[in-house]
């Protein structure tokens, strides 16, 4: 899909993200398990997903043919973020065709010495055609990330940056800042845990949002209500 293409494919809809890491119930190192979760909100009218690693991509891609927002989680000595650190994760999601590629765009120490937008230029240098989403934290980091030249900035990291460790619930006032700073789209994801909370994301101005642990981690969801009952 070109990209103007699926900005409007993507105008307004809600993306799910379907991610299962090694250590939680639903994983399996030989998958089969995120695409089945991917097939049910696709069944429910979902257009997008958002999926961690090259197995679940290509698998939910065989499955539900829907665009998918890659990421791959690795953990790097000397890395604050884990989210598509390297150019070794990004040559992955592109062999994977991920749609869209989502790399961790908040200013935290980076093993590599370079700035979120140095790595950003050298992914566009390398891949000038690859569509980029920021996960960022701020609005100071989404006016950056489209500086360097991503095509999405999302609130992913919104309350997981020492320097916004306070911002514990969704933000739409952030959604709504970043809103009116940046021109590319503005995905709201993080933290959207109830249906007023996704409109809220959209009155705010959001061109799409992304749910994840309020559908697709049970876990999370059974924690959640047993924290209310206790």
């Amino acid at each position: 899909m070109e990209k103007q293409q699926l900005l409007e494919y993507l105008k307004g809809e809600m993306i799910v993200s379907c991610q299962a890491l090694p250590g939680e119930a639903l994983y399996k190192e030989e998958g089969g398990v995120m695409c089945l979760m991917a097939q049910a909100v696709k069944n429910a009218g979902v257009k997008a997903i958002r999926a961690q690693g090259v197995l679940d991509i290509k698998q939910i891609k065989e499955q539900t043919n829907l665009p998918v927002i890659g990421i791959i989680k690795k953990s790097y000595e000397g890395y604050a973020s884990y989210i598509t650190a390297t150019m070794e994760e990004v040559d992955k999601l592109v062999e994977a065709n991920s749609d869209i590629i989502a790399l961790d765009c908040t200013n935290r120490e980076r093993g590599d010495d370079k700035t979120p937008s140095e790595f950003v230029k050298e992914i566009k240098e390398k891949y000038p055609n690859v569509l980029l989403m920021a996960d960022i934290s701020n609005l100071e980091e989404a006016i950056e990330a489209e500086r360097a030249g991503v095509d999405f900035v999302g609130t992913t990291m919104n309350g997981y940056t020492p320097y916004t460790e306070d911002s514990k619930q969704f933000n739409p006032s952030l959604v709504r800042e970043i809103v009116e700073n940046v021109k590319v789209p503005v995905i709201a994801e993080g933290k959207i845990h109830t249906p007023q909370q996704a409109k809220q994301a959209f009155e705010a101005g959001a061109h799409c949002i992304v749910v994840g642990g309020a559908i697709t981690r049970p876990q999370e969801i059974a924690t959640r209500f047993l924290s209310e009952l206790r």
